[in-house]
């Protein structure tokens, strides 16, 4: 059997965060002044920096999980 993974798959296994990331950009969303926050802004009052890849596969998995709301004018915790 050969298992043949495409590059969007790929990026994603490279781009894996671990609970810890996941857990502090939830964090951060909850606990955010604002109630709308762009990502350039989230990415700045992270307390650790984390890769773009990274912050979109954990912001993908929130907004399945219901707990933010991305729209255009940026991102909203709802939880």
């Amino acid at each position: 059997m050969v298992i043949r993974m495409t590059k969007h798959a790929k990026l994603k296994l490279e781009h894996a965060p671990n609970l810890n990331t996941v857990l502090m950009v939830e964090n951060t969303l909850k606990n955010s002044k604002e109630s709308v926050v762009k990502i350039a802004e989230l990415k700045k009052i992270l307390p650790k920096q984390v890769n773009h890849n990274t912050l979109m596969i954990i912001l993908d998995y929130l907004e399945k999980s219901n707990k933010i709301l991305v729209t255009l004018k940026g991102i909203s915790w709802i939880r």
